[in-house]
């Protein structure tokens, strides 16, 4: 176990080296500031479109409007792909503090644009505005937002339906953006970017008075109604102004308003850690009286008996030569518990990171990127533990063991994304993962992946098997009948409620981060959750263990694992009351919703298992260790 835990550390610091050179571009918007002076060029790079009615992204080149001639694209990390993030080059030419009354994109050297939109040009454009898409551009690392919107919401709408008079029903293009560029003062002549903001407007210029050769915008042809893409032809401009603002937020804080929470939101994370330490209490009331109380009673009746001396056994020390029988099927819930903890390592890992600072939302894809990478590198301890707890339950075939633990979970999830990705493709959805990158996915699976796998069940099958504190009878003992409540369903569905009822409240914030175009960048109060989440699975699977014990059943090795791992299925559950909000109708849309709950509540459901059946292995181990048999 040590050479492993040092072999899988190296290996780790070396990856994250590797990748953080790999991607040395993608970290320094966070990480580094830059200074402008007057005169100097802003780069405004444009990245997706998003709904999140549809939840499928696209690129911005998508739209009709005006590109380069030549685009140039942005060297993206592997996080940034698979969030279907294209940072592209663009048009705006902004010049630091020099302000722009109104310019066409159109009349830009080099600019290529189309003059008349077709109609199924105008149909797509249109779809796009009733289905709420959103615009994402970037300046300076910084997202864009709307100005006077939440600062929790990156990007600014498309358009807008029309709601009152001449304007009911019809669909108008925000075709003028006022960018507005905040900037703190560093130096005699050096300036920071601390802000970017956009306020969109929908105007109808006058084809008639636009000329090619002007870089000013045309008349106004409509000064009630904006520009709508109603029309079998329309020619749209695409124009903008730039304004800058001082302001006394300093660079290293520029990023606070977007990532802070409010009032209400705190009220409701504080709720939810203290709900979940309400639950804690009562729990760890109940574990200690079973622990202090009852089971000290137990050990002082049962180690009074002389050896001579015949005594009836009851409750959980009469199944002393039973416990510890390997459970049915050993291989599939080593590998379930291998998994689990390939995934629980991860997670540990990565909000290690993300304390640490490295995981920002400034370092675009960087927490994607962190997930991958350190689930490659933690197949090490996949391998081990699977292997480890095979040969605890007297498995014979750990080779075998070992190849299902490389490809089972994994490949679980690869089928699910696959499945996905296909239709995103389809869909023509820049979440769609390119070629180059699925070989990339597929080559770090089977070329980093499974060996570590081979590598941690190697290193686990030249250990030694820890001996059973009690010894087993070759007849199996026949388990009584069980009160209703002691039921496996029933009794693994009650203890799954209380780890689903510790999380659900801070999953209802990560949900809207993921699916509501949101920040999410808690992980203070993530990491508590974590903890309280931990505990209670913990607490709850030794309290059932116990009462089952007790009841004179031992077949607790699967009940162990399906009592915590059970919160898993609450929790999709609660995706699926989750999705009434989201408004979706889309096939495509739904079975992306879908498909990335159901990695996420399988990813839940082997961790939290893992975690109970540890909880319940040791336990089961300390009180049989701690008596006499006779």
């Amino acid at each position: 176990m040590i050479i492993s835990t040092q072999l899988a550390t190296k290996l780790l610091v070396a990856l994250m080296l590797i990748s953080a050179v790999a991607n040395v571009d993608a970290y320094l918007p966070g990480m580094f500031s830059k200074d402008y002076k007057k005169d100097d060029e802003v780069l405004l790079k444009v990245n997706k479109i998003t709904s999140v009615h549809t939840q499928l992204p696209f690129t911005y080149y998508k739209l009709p409007v005006c590109r380069p001639a030549k685009i140039q694209d942005e060297s993206e990390n592997l996080g940034e792909i698979l969030l279907g993030d294209r940072i592209e080059s663009s048009l705006y030419e902004i010049s630091f503090l020099n302000e722009v009354n109104c310019k066409v994109l159109n009349s830009i050297e080099g600019a290529v644009c189309t003059d008349d939109l077709d109609q199924g040009q105008l149909k797509d454009l249109s779809d796009k505005i009733q289905n709420e898409y959103k615009v994402h551009w970037i300046l300076d690392g910084l997202p864009v937002r709307l100005s006077g919107g939440s600062p929790h919401e990156p990007g600014f709408p498309l358009g807008y339906i029309g709601t009152v008079d001449e304007e009911l029903g019809k669909n108008y293009v925000y075709n003028h953006a006022n960018i507005t560029i905040l900037y703190h003062k560093n130096g005699e002549d050096e300036f920071r970017v601390v802000g970017f903001e956009v306020t969109p407007i929908s105007i109808a210029y006058n084809p008639d008075t636009y000329r090619k050769d002007q870089s000013e915008c045309p008349e106004v042809r409509s000064a009630a109604y904006g520009q709508t893409v109603t029309s079998a032809k329309e020619t749209i401009y695409w124009t903008y102004s730039v304004t800058f603002k001082q302001s006394d937020v300093r660079w290293e804080k520029r990023w606070d308003s977007l990532l802070s929470t409010d009032v209400q939101s705190r009220r409701f994370h504080w709720f939810s850690i203290l709900n979940s330490l309400i639950i804690v209490f009562f729990l760890t009331i109940m574990v200690g009286m079973i622990l202090m109380r009852t089971l000290k009673a137990d050990f002082r009746r049962y180690n009074t008996i002389d050896a001579s001396e015949e005594a009836e056994e009851t409750g959980w020390k009469m199944i002393h030569g039973d416990v510890f029988r390997p459970p049915s099927r050993p291989m599939l819930l080593s590998v379930m518990i291998g998994s689990g903890v390939q995934l629980f390592s991860m997670a540990g890992v990565t909000m290690l990171f993300a304390f640490l600072g490295f995981l920002s939302p400034a370092n675009i894809g960087s927490l994607a990127t962190a997930l991958v990478v350190l689930f490659i590198i933690m197949a090490m301890f996949a391998g081990y533990f699977s292997t480890r707890n095979y040969m605890i339950f007297k498995g014979q075939n750990w080779k075998r063991n070992t190849i299902y633990t490389a490809f089972g979970f994994p490949g679980i999830i690869f089928t699910i994304f696959f499945i996905i990705n296909m239709f995103l493709r389809g869909a023509g959805s820049s979440a769609a993962v390119p070629f180059p990158t699925f070989l990339s996915l597929i080559a770090m699976w089977f070329g980093i992946s499974v060996p570590l796998v081979f590598c941690g069940s190697y290193y686990a099958s030249k250990k030694p098997v820890p001996q059973d504190p009690v010894r087993t009878n070759q007849i199996p003992r026949q388990i009584p009948d069980q009160i209703w409540y002691m039921k496996p369903t029933l009794s693994i569905l009650m203890g799954g409620i209380l780890p689903f009822g510790a999380v659900f409240i801070e999953l209802y914030f990560i949900l809207s981060a993921l699916w509501d175009n949101q920040f999410y960048y808690i992980f203070g109060f993530l990491f508590i959750v974590l903890v309280i989440l931990i505990v209670t699975s913990a607490e709850i699977t030794i309290v059932m263990c116990y009462f089952q014990l007790c009841a004179e059943d031992y077949h607790w090795w699967w009940r162990s694992f399906l009592t915590s791992g059970a919160s898993a299925f609450f929790m999709f559950l609660y995706t699926i009351f989750f999705f009434r909000r989201l408004q979706i109708t889309k096939f495509v849309s739904v079975l992306l919703y879908f498909g990335y709950s159901l990695i996420m509540s399988l990813s839940f459901f082997v961790v939290t298992g893992a975690i109970g059946y540890y909880s319940c292995y040791f336990f089961v181990r300390k009180i049989y260790s701690s008596i006499h048999i006779n």
